[in-house]
């Protein structure tokens, strides 16, 4: 054994120490780490070594010369996107992800298989959703909705007696695909399909909202139905949108059903967590009507990058686009044989973190977290709204606030938006990210970490306040 290996695997445990004894102060840190960092990053070497450096040395010049210029995304004032951070529960769950290292193609030598199936039906009461669905975790909402978009291909497939899977795309010709505000993920997926993303349709929104108005779909499929002579489609609906965390109507959209044959696939990859709450979950009635859905682990659930999960009703239909079968791999269509189920074949033992976090914190723990992040959202819109600096740009229906900065009563110009961000981060105190909403320059802030308290909100409010006064004079 090369001499610096073996001399690492002897030091291992006092390695550990030191690592989690950083980590601890890292952590306790977060709050005062900068939510995000100007750019300016120093040269990482990439000159590798004759000889190496050892470890320690690594994580030496790691953490003083790199880990000071990382974002502070895992931290309570992270508000980009929509980031989620680690819960204890999950991070301890995440290191021992590591320690054990399985892969969860499926296969029985190890029970990591069977908690990955455990925990997603562990997911299935958080949400609410009936047995009928399987699920299986992915790397993130563009994965998750891949899986369902290639499910759904396969399923009008089978109406019209074709194997997409086997015989290609082009045995049946386009396939068409309605959405009203779908997530740029939407298009990355139908275009890896092989669907195109010429494919999907935009459907009108309701007035001044994001959600779709089902009137104006029945009225395309209506359409659809007559050029096509009744082909099936892909609705894609959403349940909270990135910019105002808006929601099309399940429900209605699902009674149409009675009238077209079309396979939903429901965006939920954070708006889904509506269902954890009795306050929030009429925004989702009729997710359980869906064919497949989309989740998010590491946003809400707050378990480390990368994690979502795909939930699907048709099993076979999965198994016949993702199967694999190379001898040593064969499998049977089971809802624990993963590797029929999503693209990889290697796949991360990602279903440990969120188990150990559910089992930490059960249902009251995620509704608490949810409605606080709701809550929090409101304080912070109502102040956005009182006050002459800002406009809100729609209501604050959960965890989103989408918003833009006024100048002597005017909207802010692009230029004037990039401006003002790059006052705010140059505070280090939050992060937030810029948008487009009804064709003009908005921002958006999205409060989803388990960590975030009033007090961080006040804090990050006192700094908007500043930059938007500074950007006035």
């Amino acid at each position: 054994m090369y001499h610096k290996l073996l001399q690492d695997k002897k030091n291992l445990p006092q390695l550990l120490k030191e690592v989690a004894s950083t980590s601890e102060q890292i952590i306790r840190g977060q709050a005062t780490y900068p939510a995000a960092q100007s750019g300016k990053y120093p040269h990482i070497n990439t000159d590798l070594s004759e000889s190496g450096m050892g470890t320690k040395a690594v994580c030496e010049k790691f953490l003083t010369s790199y880990a000071p210029y990382l974002s502070g995304s895992a931290g309570p004032e992270y508000f980009g996107f929509v980031t989620g951070g680690s819960t204890p529960a999950a991070l301890v769950g995440d290191w021992l992800t590591s320690v054990f290292d399985q892969n969860v193609m499926g296969s029985s030598e190890s029970i990591a298989s069977s908690f990955e199936v455990a925990t997603i039906k562990l997911l299935r009461g958080l949400f609410s959703l009936p047995e009928e669905f399987n699920g299986s975790f992915v790397s993130g909402a563009t994965m998750s909705n891949f899986v369902g978009l290639a499910t759904g291909r396969q399923w009008i497939g089978q109406l019209k007696n074709v194997n997409i899977a086997e015989a290609g795309l082009h045995a049946i010709g386009d396939i068409k695909v309605f959405s009203a505000t779908p997530h740029s993920s939407i298009y990355k997926s139908l275009a890896m399909a092989g669907m195109g993303r010429n494919a999907l349709i935009r459907v009108d929104t309701l007035p001044q909202r994001e959600a779709m108005d089902v009137g104006k779909l029945a009225d395309l499929l209506k359409r659809h139905e007559q050029q096509s002579g009744a082909s099936p489609c892909i609705i894609v609906a959403n349940a909270g949108t990135v910019n105002t965390v808006d929601f099309d109507d399940l429900e209605a959209i699902v009674q149409l059903k009675k009238h077209y044959q079309f396979w939903l696939h429901v965006d939920a990859a954070f708006g889904g967590f509506a269902r954890c709450s009795s306050k929030y979950q009429p925004l989702v009635k009729g997710l359980e009507f869906a064919d497949s859905i989309t989740i998010d682990a590491h946003k809400w659930l707050n378990v480390p990058y990368d994690s979502a999960m795909q939930f699907t009703r048709e099993l076979t239909l999965q198994s016949e686009v993702f199967q694999n079968n190379a001898s040593y791999l064969r499998a049977d269509i089971t809802a624990n044989n993963f590797i029929n189920l999503t693209p990889e074949n290697s796949r991360r033992f990602r279903a440990l973190p969120a188990w150990f976090t559910l089992m930490a914190y059960g249902k009251k723990g995620y509704e608490e977290m949810v409605e606080r992040a709701c809550e929090l959202a409101l304080f912070l819109g109502h102040k956005l709204e009182q006050n002459s600096h800002f406009k809100l740009l729609s209501p604050v229906r959960m965890n989103g606030i989408c918003f833009t900065v006024l100048i002597k009563g005017q909207i802010a110009s692009e230029k004037q938006i990039k401006v003002f961000l790059e006052k705010v981060i140059a505070t280090g105190v939050l992060f937030l990210s810029p948008t487009l909403y009804k064709n003009q320059p908005a921002l958006r802030i999205s409060i989803s970490n388990w960590q975030t308290e009033k007090k961080h909100i006040e804090k990050c409010w006192k700094c908007l306040l500043e930059a938007a006064t500074l950007l006035k004079n």
